[in-house]
């Protein structure tokens, strides 16, 4: 009895079956890596304007809390009040916005006019930023360099305030815009058209002051002198260290705040 023995041959793909798959699959790959390339981008674009939201909001908390505090101790919140002559430099504060120059003489310069600090990008703030270290009044410095807003904290002396705080000044807050030339403002501008006005630099500082009859604090003018400073007005426009993912456009974060100032005038 023969047996017939049968034998099948399995078809495999064909050479034109593979390069269709290879290049589907290609194809598939692609626009997978493409949108994980896209979505790492935006993650970072977030990240960068998270961080600079953060740093900014910060350095206006800051600005603010010491704009609150101006002008502490007052001469009049001692028991027994110091004498201008004979009591140490920082033993008390003169006034809440220190200016420059001619800190010493009585006559302060005005706001807007012969004052070099306070000024829109400058203020220097005498305050005592810590009663509890028993170390007197300090003057707080905020000056815009460039694009980055320095601080810097030094004991109030007999010295000029602009000279005592221009060597212990550190940067604070970096990217910030508010400063930037026509032409960068120009840029922002297609993206932000109202960050702006008229395409002019927006001031980091602006003063209200205790109008002559009382009540509420309104803008200085050039009539005014710092010591009668009672609010200070504070914006950041700082830019991200990244562009947007899908424009390339820069983007740029927004800040406003306001100090008041509780302290008494003397």
């Amino acid at each position: 009895m023969n047996k017939t023995i049968k034998t099948s041959r399995q078809q495999g793909f064909s050479l034109l079956e593979m390069m269709v798959s290879v290049a589907i699959f290609t194809i598939v790959a692609g626009a997978a890596f493409g949108l994980l390339s896209v979505s790492q981008k935006r993650q970072r674009t977030e990240t960068a304007v998270l961080d600079t939201f953060q740093e900014a909001r910060l350095g206006l908390d800051q600005i603010v809390r010491d704009s609150n505090d101006a002008g502490y101790p007052a001469a009049n919140q001692f028991t027994v009040a110091p004498a201008a002559n004979t009591a140490p430099a920082n033993s008390f504060a003169v006034t809440p916005v220190a200016w420059s120059p001619n800190y010493a003489v009585p006559t302060p310069c005005t706001i807007g006019g012969s004052c070099v600090s306070p000024g829109n990008f400058d203020l220097i703030i005498e305050t005592d930023i810590d009663p509890a270290a028993n170390n007197g009044v300090e003057w707080v410095r905020y000056k815009l360099v460039g694009t980055t807003l320095w601080r810097g904290v030094v004991s109030k002396s007999a010295a000029d305030p602009m000279a005592a705080t221009d060597a212990v000044l550190f940067p604070y807050v970096r990217n910030v815009m508010n400063n930037a030339p026509a032409a960068q403002i120009a840029r922002y501008q297609a993206t932000y058209p109202a960050m702006f006005p008229g395409g002019n630099p927006v001031p980091i500082f602006t003063y209200f002051c205790d109008p002559p009859a009382g009540g509420a604090a309104v803008p200085c003018t050039a009539a005014n002198n710092p010591s009668s400073i009672r609010d200070i007005g504070v914006t950041l426009i700082v830019l991200a260290t990244e562009t947007d993912a899908q424009t390339n456009r820069p983007r740029l974060v927004e800040l406003s705040g306001r100090g008041h100032r509780i302290n008494p005038n003397k």
